[in-house]
């Protein structure tokens, strides 16, 4: 005798989350600190190597790191304090700075053209919003800085999409009551041109854990480098695993992945394609990547026409020029 086993059948789709978090955030406010230190220094000298990692919480905010570089006039607690301002009770900071010369053993590779450590890098482009990024990051960044916006504190926004429509958003915002921020939520999804609200089975979370008044390092410590699905593309789109902030364009972690990224986009754009990933992979004191692949709708090939050395990328974008705090804020692409 046979018997036949009968199930519920199930939603067929495609659910995806992305978050994003306000430029007060503390690990935030750490990628800030890291980009307008390197930021200062290439002010003096373009040529400078900078490595640092900043701490922060609760008084105390520690920047750690390697620089060699002919600036002389880089104030580290100045930057700092313009960053973060003063803690709840108004009394500042405290900063503790350990920052010495980079490594000799680690300068020999760079100075011959060398990546100044070994690593993987992930660009990504796709067709589905204007940005040529992920929908549910598009719209989780673009409904935090509207957020921002009204309330300049620390923060964070979340929106799931299920097959492009939005079912969920969660927000919790300092110093921003619930009835407040509910209504510019909806206020925003009735505005946003991305956002398409799915008609039944929405989920609105707003402070969740209840409206907020302390934020930031007097409520949570921070650190360089935390946020880097926030920095790159969203859980979607797979990590390289290395960190952009604090590190000038001959650190390929930062180098190779803003290139990696354009050429995600020209391809993209080349071959008319829904999604592109590129994928390059370097070894320490070594100039040429040892992998050079992009993906195009699926379709392995190898990259061709671009100079993937650390210089040749530098030349090519631009990077010894200031102005990476900006991008410290809501993600670099």
């Amino acid at each position: 005798m046979s018997t036949q086993s009968h199930t519920t059948p199930v939603a067929t789709g495609v659910y995806r989350t992305a978050e994003s978090v306000s430029p007060k955030h503390p690990d935030k406010l750490c990628d800030q600190i890291s980009d307008a230190i390197l930021d200062a220094y290439l002010r003096e000298d373009p040529f400078s190597r900078v490595a640092v990692d900043v701490a922060g919480g609760h008084g105390s905010i520690f920047v750690v790191g390697e620089v060699s570089s002919k600036a002389t006039s880089v104030n580290i607690a100045e930057i700092v304090h313009r960053i973060v301002g003063s803690r709840l009770d108004t009394t500042p900071y405290e900063v503790i700075e350990r920052v010495v010369a980079q490594s000799p053993e680690i300068a020999q590779g760079v100075d011959t053209g060398g990546a100044g450590d070994q690593g993987i890098m992930v660009g990504y482009a796709t067709s589905e919003t204007p940005e040529h990024l992920p929908l549910e990051y598009v719209l989780a960044r673009n409904l935090n800085k509207y957020l921002y916006e009204q309330w300049p504190f620390d923060g964070k926004t979340q929106v799931t999409t299920f097959n492009g429509e939005v079912t969920a958003v969660v927000a919790s915002f300092q110093h921003a009551s619930k009835a407040e921020l509910t209504e510019l939520i909806h206020k925003w999804l009735q505005n946003e041109p991305l956002a398409s609200v799915k008609e039944t089975g929405f989920e609105l979370h707003v402070n969740p854990a209840g409206d907020w008044e302390v934020g930031g390092f007097d409520a949570d410590s921070g650190l360089t480098g935390r946020k880097l699905a926030v920095d790159n593309y969203g859980p979607r789109v797979p990590l390289g695993g290395g960190a952009f902030s604090g590190k000038d364009g001959t650190k390929v972690d930062r180098s190779g992945a803003y290139i990696a990224r354009l050429i995600a986009v020209d391809y993209l754009k080349k071959h008319r394609a829904q999604e592109v990933f590129v994928y390059l992979a370097y070894a320490i004191g070594y100039p040429y990547p040892v992998e050079a692949t992009v993906v195009i709708d699926g379709v392995h090939k190898q990259i061709k026409g671009y100079d993937l050395t650390p210089e040749g990328i530098i030349k090519k974008l631009n990077l010894r020029t200031p102005g990476f705090e900006p991008r410290a804020r809501y993600g670099h692409f």
